[in-house]
């Protein structure tokens, strides 16, 4: 009698799972590396991974409703005439006309207007859009200089000198040729039709020396008015941001590596770069070593979600975040009532990260004249300024819960980490104990 063992259940490689394989055969088939848009999809320590001390009998809780918690916040008083007074600490992140359609422009400044907050022109230019419904709007100089006059300098009421960016630290954008309409490629001074790749550094300087010079210039030009932010991507946070302020920017700007792209290599974006939370603490201890925290304003930005996000940023020792993604979530991006559209193109609604083809079907990524009819720029803007509201309150709340009345006044001694990753990165005490990896050689 022959003797068979049972069968069993077929166990897939956790290394080589679906969607690697997947990769090889197109590699395979192609030979050529995958683009893509949006942040990071592998899971990383995150703010999620820290949890809020509220008050007990040991602190002093605030009433909500009736017990004030301040939220704005000033950037650029360092060296500039007129610095930027928000009234929250949230910002919206440079995304550029091109990557974006003119409403999606558009509806990011009326919703900034609206929240009293900035947003941020991205490569490409300044849109009139953009300008015209936009009371704050930064205007970033990148290494492609795009669009970039001195006209738009000065009519700007920031200036953001773009180094690196999250998902893509040493890398330069791209804009595929379908999205290079006769607009977009007047503004770039660009051939219609033709992909374009920016560079990845700027051209007439290649280091901190040089960045100390191109600060001055842009000062010269703008009448020493206008704040200078200098933007990295989260890669080398404690020395790229002390030679930063050295060289003299009045805001630091770090970008993890959550952050979005309008479009990169995809192993890029997975495998380049810190954890957004990992950038904080080495970018405050900077500050802090050259005695310029709070004197010099820091900005994060890559995978802010929600009101718990920025409470736990600023607990860490930042003074405004920037949100990306989500303010494009918010303005109908990524939305399921347009399922059958993305199912179209083989994906679906939270998934789609296809922005550099133009075919979005909720109008915002995209230049094709039909799609962004669906975006009305009014009713988009209004649900950018609900979000921003929501969050918010959301941080008034946690802020009130500790205690505070400013939610600058959150610190770090409010924090506690679920892991010991995001304890080491964030430096705050693993959850029910006092210890801090790496702390005193511990």
């Amino acid at each position: 009698m022959t003797y068979r063992n049972p069968p069993t259940t077929p166990r897939k490689s956790a290394t080589f799972d679906d969607y690697t394989l997947s990769e090889i055969r197109r590699a395979a088939a192609t030979g050529i590396y995958d683009i893509r848009g949006g942040g990071a999809k592998r899971k990383l320590p995150h703010f999620d991974d820290l949890l809020v001390l509220g008050a007990s009998i040991s602190r002093y809780p605030l009433e909500g409703y009736r017990e004030r918690c301040d939220t704005g916040v000033v950037l650029g008083s360092r060296h500039a005439k007129k610095p930027i007074e928000l009234k929250i600490p949230i910002t919206i992140a440079g995304m550029s006309f091109g990557s974006l359609s003119g409403p999606a422009k558009e509806a990011l400044g009326r919703g900034a207007t609206l929240s009293g907050t900035s947003t941020t022109t991205g490569d490409g230019g300044m849109t009139e859009e953009e300008r015209g419904h936009s009371k704050t709007l930064v205007y970033q100089y990148l290494p492609s200089r795009y669009g970039m006059n001195p006209r738009d300098l000065r009519r700007a009421d920031a200036i953001e000198i773009v180094i690196g960016q999250g998902a893509k630290p040493g890398g330069g954008g791209m804009l595929l040729g379908q999205k290079i309409s006769d607009r977009v490629a007047e503004m770039r001074t660009l051939p219609k039709g033709i992909d374009q790749r920016s560079a990845s550094r700027h051209p007439d300087w290649t280091g901190p020396d040089d960045l100390e010079i191109k600060i001055l210039e842009l000062r010269e030009i703008t009448d020493w008015e206008k704040p200078i932010y200098v933007k990295v991507g989260g890669a080398r946070p404690y020395y790229d941001t002390a030679l930063a302020v050295k060289a003299g920017a009045d805001v630091v700007v770090i970008d993890g590596m959550q952050g979005g792209t309008a479009a990169t290599q995809e192993v890029f974006i997975e495998n380049v770069g810190q954890p957004t939370l990992a950038c904080i603490r080495p970018a405050v201890q900077a500050l802090q070593d050259l005695g310029m925290h709070r004197k010099v304003q820091l900005i994060v930005s890559g995978g802010i979600r929600n009101g718990a996000d920025v409470a736990k940023a600023l607990a860490l020792g930042v003074d405004a975040v920037s949100i990306g993604t989500a303010a494009l979530v918010a303005l109908g991006d990524n939305d399921p009532r347009w399922e059958a559209d993305y199912n179209e193109l083989d994906t679906m609604a939270g998934a789609y990260d296809d922005w550099h083809e133009g075919r979005d079907p909720a109008g915002i990524t995209t230049q094709d004249p039909e799609l962004m009819k669906r975006l009305d720029p009014i009713a988009a803007g209004r649900r950018l300024a609900n979000y921003l509201k929501v969050m918010t309150l959301e941080a008034q709340t946690i802020a009130r819960a500790c205690g505070k009345n400013s939610l600058h006044n959150l610190e770090p001694e409010d924090l506690v980490a679920l892991t010991i990753e995001a304890a080491a990165m964030a430096g705050v005490p693993l959850a029910g104990t006092n210890w801090i990896p790496g702390k005193n050689g511990f």
